[in-house]
């Protein structure tokens, strides 16, 4: 393999802003934020909006259409 061609990756907390879950993984990313994590070790803290833990696909949970479809307004606009 080349030298000086692919990134350094060094371990980063991600966590998830939805839920607050955090987890532990290799990245080439980096922050300037850090947190404490379980082992006594600080690393860097990458904040992100959605993780295995908030998306629906693993959670089984889908957000409610508040808007309705097409049929629903409809029956609104009408009154039926």
């Amino acid at each position: 393999m080349k030298q000086q061609v692919h990134p350094e990756y060094h371990k980063v907390v991600f966590m998830d802003t939805s839920t607050g879950f955090k987890f532990l993984s290799g990245s080439t990313e980096s922050s300037s934020e850090t947190i404490e994590w379980e082992d006594g070790n600080t690393y860097p803290v990458i904040k992100i909006e959605v993780s295995s833990d908030s998306h629906p696909f693993y959670t089984g949970k889908q957000k409610q259409n508040t808007a309705g479809g097409r049929v629903d307004k409809f029956k609104r606009k009408y009154n039926r």
